[in-house]
């Protein structure tokens, strides 16, 4: 007699966002030091300073336009069950807590063809403050907010919709520490 198995589910632990582990999925927005050190533009007659986070949002491909919208988010239990991955091949997606600290948890894996394993998975969580843009292509699980509340979000919009969507499988998130 054979006894049947199946598969362990896959546990993804999520680590701090940082600018450099962050860095082949998107980049990440927040306060601090200008980028690169850079001394950014004098605008507004000399009483602001004009910091460029990232040149170019790619929002116009295919005759797309940029969206600028506000998604109310509650806030997810972990540990969670993941259920898919989406990305978006003709531009990037940005998500940035409004109104006080809102930490929100990523799940991403590199642009290309959807990742095949459970460990191609990378998982992120923020400190509150800080949002990110995601690269073109990047796989990434929707919105998954750790503190309830406002979240800005900028997206490409047109008449066909740019995004592809993957099943996930017995894959969960689990944050570090008390949440």
């Amino acid at each position: 007699m054979t006894k049947k198995t199946t598969p362990m589910p896959f546990t993804l632990q999520a680590r701090p966002l940082t600018p450099e582990t962050f860095a082949p999925f998107g980049q990440v927005l927040q306060a601090g030091p200008p980028p690169s050190g850079e001394a950014g533009q004098a605008i507004n007659s000399g009483t602001s300073r004009r910091h460029v986070l990232v040149g170019d949002l790619q929002l116009g491909a295919d005759q797309g336009r940029g969206e600028l919208s506000l998604s109310r988010a509650q806030a997810r239990l972990f540990p969670l069950r993941l259920q898919e991955l989406e990305r978006h091949l003709l531009s990037t997606q940005s998500f940035i807590p409004l109104g006080g600290p809102r930490r929100l948890a990523l799940v991403v894996a590199r642009p290309g063809p959807g990742p095949d394993t459970p460990e191609q998975l990378q998982a992120f969580v923020s400190d509150g403050w800080q949002g990110v843009c995601l690269h073109a292509g990047t796989w990434h699980h929707p919105l998954l907010a750790v503190d309830a509340g406002d979240f800005l979000v900028i997206e490409r919009r047109a008449a066909e919709v740019d995004c592809e969507v993957l099943a996930l499988h017995d894959v969960w998130l689990a944050l570090p520490g008390a949440i």
